[in-house]
């Protein structure tokens, strides 16, 4: 009897193993077949926010980012912001002497990297871009409220929206960490929104005073840009 129950119990095991397998095979010619260039319904990018089956995302292009900075310079919002910073900010900085050719400029909460863009078409060659995500090729990513540059690195440090200051979780870390990173003497721009007291703002630079300020219109939003230097000793100057 023990025998003949050893007996059934092998072939129920070979007939299980044999019904696996060819399920296996089943689905692997199944995914091969559809995952190939011409099938009709991969053939296309999906606007899913996460791929549906391994073959969907297989079939996602990866953009150049080089391509995708041409088509972002051919926009209207990035052609006004840029003739916005080239006529209005730069010339502004110029004027007081705090921007230059050489220059080491730092752009926060830089988004796509229009700032950084217009400041090496006026010239500027050290340029650098940061915000919380990354924006290849112009912008990095790091965190404004704890940066990853050496004290005085920059001799500039601009921030072109006017939300960046007034919207971070903590601006007073945020307006510290521009005044570590920029040299004594140098200068930081912010816009800022029309309706922000700009004394207010200012006092949150405690090593810096304010050189320039005046309305602008960025990229077809009313803002105000306030630059400020930071004095060569310890204490703050009114």
């Amino acid at each position: 009897m023990d025998g003949h129950v050893r007996r059934l119990l092998n072939r129920v095991s070979i007939a299980l193993a044999a019904v696996a397998t060819a399920a296996l095979l089943q689905l692997f010619r199944h995914s091969s077949s559809s995952c190939l260039v011409g099938s009709p319904a991969y053939s296309s990018l999906s606007l899913a926010p996460f791929p549906r089956t391994s073959c969907d995302a297989a079939s996602r292009r990866v953009v150049d980012p080089d391509l995708r900075l041409a088509k972002l310079r051919s926009s209207p919002r990035w052609r006004r912001r840029s003739a916005a910073l080239s006529t209005s900010v730069f010339p502004r900085f110029r004027r007081l002497r705090l921007l230059r050719s050489s220059s080491r400029v730092l752009c926060v909460a830089a988004g796509a990297g229009q700032a950084v863009d217009a400041l090496h078409l006026a010239g500027v060659g050290d340029a650098t871009g940061v915000d919380l995500v990354d924006f290849p090729p112009l912008v990095r990513r790091a965190d404004p409220h704890n940066l990853p540059f050496f004290d005085g690195a920059f001799d500039v440090v601009l921030s072109d929206e006017p939300m960046a200051l007034t919207g971070a979780l903590f601006p007073s870390r945020f307006a510290a960490e521009a005044e570590r990173t920029v040299r004594w003497g140098g200068a930081i721009a912010l816009a800022i929104e029309r309706h922000i007291d700009l004394s207010t703002v200012a006092s949150l630079f405690m090593k810096s005073r304010v050189v320039a300020a005046w309305n602008a219109t960025l990229d077809g939003s009313a803002a105000s840009m306030l630059i400020l230097r930071k004095n060569s000793n310890n204490t703050k100057q009114h």
